[in-house]
């Protein structure tokens, strides 16, 4: 009986990190709103980098396939998290598509084009050469990776804001909601038994927490 409480306690406190997961990860998907609205205002993409917006896009799509039941049970708050993110950062990139300059337009658009391809070609590979639990081990290495590349995108941005000494390219409410976000996803790999979740989430932890905090500093400057 002790352990069945227990194990509901867990299921309970797994869920409600995975909404706050999801909570902090919707925050996040908005963020870049004003920036592209100042994109659209001023028809031009400026020194915003569209990398990062590539890199979330593949990182939610491979996301969102890890966590459907066909792959892996119980953990359907990463696919529903994961499907509102891809179109999000599609929007993102069809904007930022649409008023880059053209050599910028062409390798957006070729970076789409690869990144869409990419991720049909691991869904046929996982649905026609894996069974179960080889399908869930190898969607889930794939995660592991797209969300390391992910998070070491604001590399692209840091050197921008180094280079100008102004955050105004990397908004504070895009570093924290990424921060936040982390920590709820990781609390619900642990209780999930997932580790596919948790160590996405833990193993570049410490760059992200750097750049958070680089970014907090900046701000108080």
């Amino acid at each position: 009986m002790f352990q069945t409480g227990l194990s509901s306690f867990y299921s309970v406190c797994g869920d409600a990190a995975g909404i706050a997961g999801n909570l902090f990860a919707f925050a996040l998907f908005v963020s870049p709103i004003p920036t592209f609205k100042r994109i659209i205002r001023n028809q031009s993409t400026e020194q915003f980098s569209g990398l990062p917006y590539i890199y979330a896009f593949l990182s939610c799509l491979i996301c969102l396939w890890y966590g459907m039941p066909v792959v892996s049970p119980d953990i359907i708050l990463v696919a529903t998290v994961n499907s509102i993110g891809a179109v999000f950062q599609l929007i993102y990139i069809i904007i930022y598509i649409t008023y880059a300059d053209r050599a910028r337009k062409l390798k957006m658009s070729g970076l789409l084009i690869a990144v869409s391809a990419l991720f049909l070609t691991v869904v046929f590979l996982s649905m026609t050469f894996f069974d179960s639990y080889k399908r869930q081990t190898f969607v889930g290495y794939l995660s592991v990776i797209s969300l390391i590349s992910m998070f070491a995108s604001p590399l692209f941005i840091i050197k921008l804001v180094i280079k100008t000494s102004s955050v105004e390219f990397m908004p504070f409410y895009l570093s924290l909601s990424t921060f936040l976000m982390s920590l709820s996803f990781s609390t619900y790999g642990v209780f999930k038994y997932d580790p596919f979740i948790y160590v996405s989430i833990i193993l570049p932890a410490e760059p992200r927490i750097f750049f958070f905090f680089l970014i907090l500093s900046s701000y108080a400057c």
